[in-house]
């Protein structure tokens, strides 16, 4: 009983999103109701009012009509697999780099990108900030052996030759993209701290570097990676940057530097 239920939910659910013709039994005798119509109504329009809270950015730039016939057909080839629409769309900004009518803005995947991390700062449980006083207590070298662990609620992401982070912080802060906007790659950080999300650029080896950390680099090896990819990088300046912006939880001795045990 319970698994012909089950069955009965799944094919219910398929029938929402599939094409009237690909029900078969019941289900058949269901969506061929007038009214089984209503229920897909509902749950479209559920979806696409979840994109649209998701991706404000991205709908801002394109206008509600596009954004609503765009946010309808990735709904159809990709309905929510999950209860809470607040993680729903995460392959809208994949979607949209394949979206024939998107072609002509090649930033807005990046874009939806951004919204994307938006939405995974503000979800995730917030972790304490890395005590300054825990970094005054190393010397040098001990510091430099110690892996700088990235908090939860924060995320980065480096946008080659495009400038999606400056079309995203003006379309997010509701001001003008300016007309003099360098086309080059740019990077982002957002981070969430006593509630509130912040944001602010980031240059391609702050990104290599907490990339680094957060697969567990040692400080060292960090800036190394960071300034093979940009020798010019002020990386003191960065590492105060960064914990200005509390981008740390915590201070631990690189794996590479445990003891194993004899």
């Amino acid at each position: 009983m319970n698994g012909s239920l089950a069955a009965f939910q799944d094919a219910f659910v398929a029938a929402l999103t599939d094409v009237p013709d690909s029900a078969a039994g019941a289900i058949a005798e269901l969506v061929a109701q007038p009214g089984f119509a209503v229920y897909r109504n509902t749950l479209a329009k559920g979806c696409v009012d979840a994109l649209r809270a998701n991706f404000p950015a991205v709908e801002r730039l394109v206008g509600e009509e596009w954004f609503a016939a765009a946010a309808t057909l990735y709904a159809r080839e990709m309905p929510p697999r999950s209860g809470p629409l607040l993680e729903y769309g995460e392959d809208f900004p994949a979607f949209l780099q394949g979206f024939e009518p998107a072609r002509e803005l090649p930033y807005l995947s990046g874009v939806a990108q951004l919204d994307l991390l938006w939405l995974e700062v503000l979800s995730v449980v917030e972790q304490p900030v890395l005590a300054l006083a825990a970094l005054a207590a190393q010397n040098p070298e001990q510091f430099a052996r110690q892996t700088l662990v990235p908090r939860a609620a924060l995320r980065w992401r480096w946008f080659a030759e495009l400038p999606v982070y400056s079309i995203w912080r003006c379309t997010r802060e509701q001001c003008e993209v300016p007309s003099t906007l360098v086309w080059q790659g740019e990077g982002a950080l957002l981070s969430r701290s006593a509630g509130r999300i912040g944001w602010q650029p980031l240059e391609r080896g702050g990104c290599v570097f907490l990339d680094a950390c957060a697969a567990g680099r040692s400080l060292e090896q960090a800036s190394e990676l960071a300034l093979a990819v940009q020798s010019e990088l002020d990386f003191n300046d960065l590492l105060g940057r960064l914990l200005a912006a509390g981008a740390f939880a915590a201070l631990v001795p690189t794996q590479s530097t445990l003891r194993k045990p004899s």
